[in-house]
């Protein structure tokens, strides 16, 4: 059973990292442009450009959303993304209560950690990455990898 979770790993990565993605970008797009349902607390409207740290972070979410959902420098975006998830949490939630559920960060210390974990794992399968380095799939590489260390 590991044997076929492990073959499926890429691409639970890669879905992982897709549905991330897009719910991140969704963040940004509702503060920028006002759609699905606008900004939080302008009852659909969006923010005020320039405007810190809302705009930068809705801008960040757009941008490293839209990158981690293509797979895109998946590990760059990720990291900016974790980082302003880290600030959103610490700055903006943290200051009224300890726990993110007293607080309102659920979803900022969930995206943290989901884009750190994406940091490491990279992209998974399905990235476009993969289609500009020309880069086979990890489950292609380890059968090269094993038998260059089995003949040594």
């Amino acid at each position: 059973m590991s044997a076929r979770l492990n073959t499926a790993q890429p691409y639970a990565i890669g879905l992982f990292r897709i549905v991330v993605g897009l719910l991140f970008a969704c963040h940004g797009a509702a503060s920028l442009f006002g759609v699905l349902g606008g900004a939080a607390g302008t009852d659909g409207g969006t923010l005020d450009a320039g405007t810190w740290p809302g705009w930068y972070a809705a801008v960040i979410q757009l941008v490293c959303g839209s990158l981690v959902l293509l797979g895109l420098g998946t590990r760059a975006a990720a990291f900016l993304a974790s980082g302003s998830m880290a600030y959103a949490y610490f700055d903006v939630h943290q200051p009224s209560a300890l726990w993110p559920i007293q607080n309102g960060g659920e979803a900022s210390a969930m995206f943290c950690w989901a884009f750190l974990l994406l940091v490491f794992t990279g992209s998974g399968a399905l990235g476009v990455d993969r289609l500009f380095a020309g880069r086979p799939a990890a489950t292609e590489r380890e059968p090269a990898a094993r038998k260059a260390t089995v003949s040594a």
